[in-house]
């Protein structure tokens, strides 16, 4: 039994994406939104009650009609008052009115409550940016990692992945930078492995899933309700295999590509086991995921990595596209987005890995072809390893396999391009990194299917591609100041 096959009677008709029974998303058009709508933390944190209005308006009477009483909360807190308990719906800048993260609202309705006839509803209001179900992301994508033993378990050698994109010379080459941080948004980290001591910024646990807030036969398991500041993972795993391609020391695995670079763990997936299967899974509600992104984004983050994603042929057509606005937020504040880009094998999207501006990233093997696995589009950027990677588990070792797994060694390098342009006084954006990635990436072994990207992922290419690119501007634009 997949997600999918769990009856959802709140949804709308053509929604076949797991979404929350008892939530609504709505964010509000400019000049619309109320100053006394608390921020989801701060209600989590009991300093303040949930709102028991929205807008006073259309809003109010809809939601009231169809599902009765419903309690109110900001998703996100104002970058300006994170330090600001009680106060953290206070002191939105421009960019975050702009891109709508200051008017994202979640409503949490009575059970049984029509959640997507509200949401269809809400959307065909003019003072209403958009409205739609909390979807659930599942990760893995339907391609599960694949634990194993550190030594002896594998004839592969462990240093393959890594030496197909050249990253021990890359390291050579360039170290990395510690003020480079990376968002890791994930199902969270194991705090004490040794591969990833010293590694790790505070971070934040950011899931907010009730008991009674899913489907029946869903079991949420470990800490699903607390916005915090431990983000620990002691069940899935998914996080920590993306964690030590970024920043292991490489003990007793190669290291990290990421070489001196620092990570923030948001754990904004909850552990969760389906009905009839033994491994924990992770879920992430839409708004849970966004709020992970934005502090990723406000405590500093330069490259955020997504490994997770909801199919977009899954969707209702009336829905919006998830993560529209925190990407945008994001994109604006100058950050290099990373993701995923699915395991479904066809060509198709993926968000927030088919956004404009966010570089998705396929998998290939060992031996430089595509997998099977790997999800296609125009979209996708390019492809890393992402087959039998020996990574961190929760203790210990583990050899991973999926799309989630090649991001990070893109994230990665993103941040060895951004620590190099720093070294070298010229900024490194989203923009560059893609066109330096894109532009020095090695063949792939055969033609691929359509939608793979331009090649494979080669560092040290990529490093010498934007060392031209450095010389060029400087050469263009030699800045000299004239005696007068």
């Amino acid at each position: 039994m997949t997600i999918r096959s769990l009856g959802m009677p709140w949804a709308s008709p053509g929604d076949r994406t797991f979404s929350l029974p008892r939530d609504v998303l709505v964010t509000l058009a400019l000049g619309e939104d109320p100053s006394d709508v608390p921020a989801l933390i701060d209600v989590r944190d009991g300093q303040v009650k949930a709102a028991e209005k929205l807008d006073g308006g259309p809003v109010d009477r809809i939601v009231g009609e169809l599902a009765g009483a419903f309690r109110a909360v900001r998703v996100h807190s104002a970058a300006a008052a994170l330090a600001s308990p009680s106060r953290r719906n206070r002191g939105y800048d421009a960019a975050e009115q702009a891109s709508g993260l200051a008017r994202s609202f979640l409503l949490r309705v009575p059970k049984g409550a029509p959640v997507g006839r509200i949401a269809e509803t809400l959307a065909q209001l003019s003072t209403v940016t958009s409205a739609s179900p909390n979807y659930v992301a599942v990760t893995p994508f339907e391609a599960p990692a694949r634990p194993g033993q550190f030594a002896g378990a594998r004839s592969e050698d462990p240093a393959a992945p890594r030496t197909l994109i050249r990253a021990p010379e890359a390291l050579r080459r360039e170290p990395g930078d510690p003020a480079v941080l990376i968002g890791l948004v994930d199902s969270g980290v194991a705090l004490n492995h040794p591969e990833i001591a010293g590694k790790l910024r505070a971070g934040y646990d950011t899931v907010q899933m009730a008991d009674d807030g899913v489907s029946p036969g869903i079991q949420l398991l470990g800490d699903h309700g607390k916005f915090d500041r431990n983000p620990t993972d002691r069940f899935v795993g998914h996080g920590m295999g993306c964690a030590g391609i970024i920043g292991g020391l490489g003990l007793r695995m190669p290291p990290g590509l990421a070489g001196l670079a620092q990570i923030i763990p948001l754990r904004a997936l909850a552990a969760a086991r389906l009905p009839g299967k033994d491994n924990a899974i992770g879920i992430g509600a839409i708004s849970d995921l966004d709020a992970a992104v934005k502090l990723a984004v406000d405590l500093g983050a330069k490259v955020i990595n997504m490994s997770f994603g909801t199919d977009d042929d899954a969707l209702a057509p009336s829905s919006p596209k998830p993560h529209t606005d925190v990407v945008r937020y994001a994109l604006n504040r100058g950050c290099i987005l990373i993701a995923a880009s699915g395991n479904n094998g066809r060509e198709t999207r993926y968000w927030p890995a088919a956004f404009e501006g966010v570089i998705a990233v396929g998998a290939c093997d060992d031996d430089r072809h595509v997998t099977g696995f790997s999800t296609r589009g125009e979209h996708v950027a390019l492809c890393a390893p992402g087959q039998n990677v020996l990574s961190c588990g929760l203790t210990g070792y583990q050899h991973v396999t999926g799309t989630s797994f090649a991001a990070p060694f893109v994230a990665a390098a993103a941040a060895l391009l951004v620590a190099r342009g720093q070294r070298r006084a010229c900024p490194v954006d989203g923009a560059l990194v893609r066109s330096v990635l894109t532009a020095s990436a090695q063949p792939f072994a055969e033609t691929p299917p359509a939608g793979c990207g331009s090649g494979i992922l080669d560092v040290v290419a990529a490093l010498e591609r934007l060392d031209v690119v450095i010389d060029q501007t400087v050469a263009d634009d030699p800045g000299q100041i004239e005696d007068g």
